[in-house]
């Protein structure tokens, strides 16, 4: 593995100039008159705002209150990264479709974000060229170019000469030698963004055809430079956005906003860093545990942890070992048997409650051990991994007593435990109990209202995150 030190590479991109940086962003926003609408294909993408709306389903009617609202933006939860490519395809047309019309209807323009993965693992290209697709056969646009910046600086997630790292403590590894690179459904090989473009789209765009934009510019606050950049954009061309700090995001959507006033049309593949940025979200501290607990109870919280990627894991060991909670495993791989699954199921259901009621809090995680198919059957498990993420959804959604607080660790997890499990239609989010770590303020159609709930990513934070967030729940 081909680790860098932090420091080391920081140290050759040097020192941003950030002189009225701030103060020429804020004069692009309030001149700019177009939604924001930001397609999350899990919940995690709400990790860097606060005081946002995410409707959980893409309805017209949702669509609708989303543009009516006087936020500039607003997040449609897809979920999209537990579906097969043709359910994902399906949804997008769809959506597609309906925020076209809608943008019609209301006479607003409209920026698509797609917000995907900041370690680079999802349905790409497919979603953004469904969209493109489906929007230009709906209307007269026509797309000049496509954003990818996959930049998350809370999680760590840096792209430097064009090259996408993934922070581990002090080090950076590069994208494509990390576990998510070999992800089974998702898996790639390049760190490279140009190479990891061309890659996915079966060199449809070779790196060579695509624009980069340099730390260079960005760093010295070349506004203009990387405006001309994206003015010069065409034929839904590929433009790579080098950051690693917000500042540098700040100088890129400040060009973007000019681009966009003179009628040029991007849409966007992106980590968090993007909308918080271009949404106009300030900074704010981390939630307490007297902002989280609304109605504190005498029942222990319940985590769900059903991510399976290393770190989750390592976090998951780390909470055991901290004594907070008491474990309950379920044995997932019986989904092959599909009666025997469902009597797990049950089981882990009704300890849990058992538990709650008697004031423990209890984490209930998903068998570490990967189930397994063998070679050519990724679509067989993304369906299995579905039926699984559907039992521990209706752990919550048939639970009979209210936990102090729910946790769920994973994207699909917490997607589907939010949507399903706990039945909400909008979500507020409240802000971050962790960097990167979002929570919603759920409605009062939810199943339990005002509760907190906290949305874990599968790959954020460190060894002790998890611990630490239920040490702040657990008061």
């Amino acid at each position: 593995m081909n680790t860098v030190k932090v420091s080391e590479l920081l140290a050759n991109v040097g020192e941003p100039n950030r002189t009225d940086v701030k103060a020429r962003l804020d004069k692009e926003l309030k001149g700019f008159q177009h939604k924001v609408v930001v397609l999350d294909d899990d919940p995690t993408g709400v990790q860097t705002v606060h005081g946002i709306s995410v409707y959980t389903d893409w309805s017209k009617e949702s669509i609708e209150k989303g543009f009516q609202e006087e936020n500039r933006m607003f997040f449609l939860l897809t979920n999209s990264r537990g579906f097969t490519s043709k359910e994902t395809r399906i949804a997008h047309e769809e959506i597609a479709k309906r925020v076209q019309e809608v943008s019609e209807q209301e006479g607003v323009p409209y920026v698509l974000i797609s917000r995907g993965d900041s370690t680079l693992r999802g349905h790409y290209p497919l979603e953004t060229e469904t969209l493109k697709t489906t929007i230009e056969q709906q209307s007269n646009t026509l797309f000049d170019g496509e954003i990818i910046m996959p930049f998350f600086k809370e999680g760590g997630r840096l792209t430097i000469n064009n090259t996408h790292y993934v922070q581990y403590g002090e080090d950076l590894v590069p994208a494509g030698e990390t576990e998510f690179a070999k992800d089974r459904t998702f898996g790639f090989r390049s760190s490279h963004l140009g190479e990891w473009i061309e890659e996915k789209t079966k060199g449809e765009f070779t790196k060579e055809s695509m624009i980069y934009i340099s730390l260079d510019d960005l760093r010295s606050g070349n506004v203009a430079a990387v405006k001309q950049q994206l003015m010069n954009a065409v034929n839904f061309q590929k433009i790579v956005v080098n950051a690693v700090d917000y500042v540098d995001a700040e100088v890129f959507v400040t060009a973007l906003l000019q681009s966009l006033k003179e009628g040029k049309v991007f849409l966007c593949r992106s980590a968090a860093a993007l909308t918080k940025v271009i949404g106009g979200v300030a900074d704010k501290p981390l939630l307490t545990r007297e902002e989280l607990i609304i109605e504190d109870s005498a029942n222990g919280g319940l985590i769900a942890v059903g991510s399976h990627v290393q770190k989750t894991t390592d976090q998951l060991y780390s909470l055991l070992d901290s004594n907070l909670v008491t474990p309950v495993e379920f044995n997932v791989h019986l989904v092959l048997e599909p009666e025997k699954f469902e009597q797990e199921t049950l089981r882990v259901r009704k300890t849990c409650e058992d538990l709650i009621k008697t004031g423990q809090s209890v984490v209930f995680y998903t068998r570490r051990e990967r189930l397994d198919l063998g070679e050519n059957k990724e679509e067989e498990e993304l369906q299995l991994a579905v039926k699984i993420s559907d039992a521990v959804t209706s752990i919550i959604q048939d639970l009979n007593v209210r936990p102090n607080y729910i946790v769920a660790k994973g994207g699909i997890t917490s997607s589907s435990i939010g949507t399903v499990g706990l039945s909400v239609k909008r979500a507020e989010v409240a802000g971050q109990i962790k960097p990167g770590i979002p929570v919603w303020k759920i409605g009062e159609e939810s199943k339990f209202p005002s509760l907190a709930y906290v949305v874990f990513p599968g790959n954020v934070g460190t060894n002790d995150t998890l611990k630490e967030v239920v040490e702040i729940l657990e008061g």
